[in-house]
């Protein structure tokens, strides 16, 4: 494999494998950050037999590099080119060198010694880039706890429900286990009996966790006084950020739990590993869209209250701008949430309508409708006096009239006599 460089993607990372000279220069030419893929781990993929342990020991020994997929990342690695294949779900392709220099485009070979022609081999390469993705997703979700500084354990501990009791346990258990793994290299049969229970009680955390924003919700939902939407918005400030921790920590120790997994399916049934891969990978994805529909669903309604609330900001000038600044925490906590996680959302914060713009709007809107007043009754007035104008002439021209007829009159009676 002298200065060839194979790559491989399975949608959500890519590994760089060659060479350690020229995968770095590969890395970097790209401008891509990488983590280690832990090649030294494929020689337990490989089975029976000297040709093919001698093909594991010489892959494992180049340098292997795994980069997380972004959007921009991932318009990169498009430019050249790598093959899908519809039976593994992984895009593949081999960079051909030449004295250092790696072509920009992939060619697909089969050389005795390109782990893309071992089924096995690829198979076990794509274990490394899920358990390495999990890994550093896990990484993410610690920090995020400790960002936001909440305190997991506290907050099951604060619930009635024994299963948050329970969930405490696993945790501890899970993170043992990983522990056992890192320092045996697999999973066996003793540690895998240890945690092959958990996910049923972690799931039944996520679930709780998750019907406690749905109705937080429904409640924003229902609520159309301000004084009810200011209570429920200052409630969802402070309970939010709770049940977001709660289920990060369950979808920490689920990618824990996956990780595992696949290390215990490859002792006991290799020839199954790339299937339950992308099994695991199809749930994984299925959890994610659980908690982003339930998510999404809460800060639009928050949005909506925000709405509500500025409507009513003239009547309401204190309690209207509380409600957007709870929201707008909200949406933040949950964006925030959702970035650590890898759900893709989008969505801006609410501005809080201000009192005194408000009631200037409607100090405009009086002015302009008493300006069209005095138009309309100096109009009329006008309109008045003209008429009372004309009713005068014509009263006085009738009098003036009734009196010259009154003079002739009497004139000519005075004349008879």
């Amino acid at each position: 494999m002298d200065n060839d460089l194979q790559l491989i993607s399975d949608g959500d990372g890519l590994a760089v494998i060659g060479d350690a000279t020229d995968v770095e220069r590969f890395l970097a030419s790209e401008g891509l950050s990488s983590k280690d893929l832990g090649l030294r781990r494929l020689k337990s993929v490989v089975g029976a037999g000297a040709a093919l342990a001698q093909e594991g020991s010489e892959i494992a020994a180049n340098s292997g590099r795994w980069v997380k997929l972004t959007r921009e990342s991932a318009r990169q690695v498009k430019k050249y080119g790598l093959r899908e294949s519809s039976k593994t779900g992984l895009s593949t392709g081999v960079l051909k060198g030449q004295k250092g220099r790696i072509r920009g485009y992939a060619e697909f070979v089969r050389a005795p010694r390109s782990l893309l022609a071992n089924p096995a081999i690829l198979a076990g390469a794509a274990r490394l880039m899920a358990q390495v993705a999990m890994q550093q997703s896990m990484q993410e979700i610690t920090d995020y706890l400790a960002a936001i500084d909440e305190k997991v354990d506290d907050v099951l501990r604060a619930q009635k429900d024994a299963v948050f009791a329970r969930v405490i346990g696993v945790g501890f258990v899970v993170e043992e286990s990983m522990i056992i793994r890192e320092k045996r290299g697999r999973v066996d049969e003793v540690t895998w009996s240890k945690v092959q229970a958990a996910p049923a009680t972690i799931a039944e955390t996520q679930a709780y966790a998750l019907r406690q924003l749905d109705a937080l919700a429904e409640k924003m939902e229902r609520d159309t006084k301000i004084g009810d939407l200011v209570a429920t918005a200052r409630q969802a400030e402070s309970v939010v950020r709770e049940w977001l921790a709660v289920l990060a920590r369950c979808f920490q120790l689920q990618d824990a739990i996956a990780v595992l997994e696949l290390d215990r399916v490859l002792d006991a049934s290799p020839e199954e590993l790339n299937g339950h891969r992308l099994g695991l990978k199809a749930a994984r994805q299925d959890r994610l869209d659980h908690i982003s529909r339930s998510t999404e669903r809460l800060v639009a309604r928050m949005n909506a209250a925000a709405g509500t609330a500025n409507s009513k900001v003239l009547l309401h000038p204190a309690k209207s701008p509380a409600v957007v600044r709870s929201s707008n925490l909200v949406a933040t906590g949950v964006h925030d949430f959702h970035a650590r996680l890898g759900i893709e959302s989008g969505g801006e914060s609410s501005e809080a309508r201000r009192w005194v713009d408000a009631a200037a709007e409607a100090k405009d809107k009086a002015f302009e409708t008493g300006v069209k007043g005095v138009d309309a009754a100096r109009s009329l007035g006008n309109e008045t006096l003209g008429r009372a104008s004309s009713v005068k002439g014509k009263l006085s021209s009738g009098i003036a009239e009734r009196t010259r007829r009154r003079r002739e009159a009497e004139e000519e009676r005075a004349e008879e006599d």
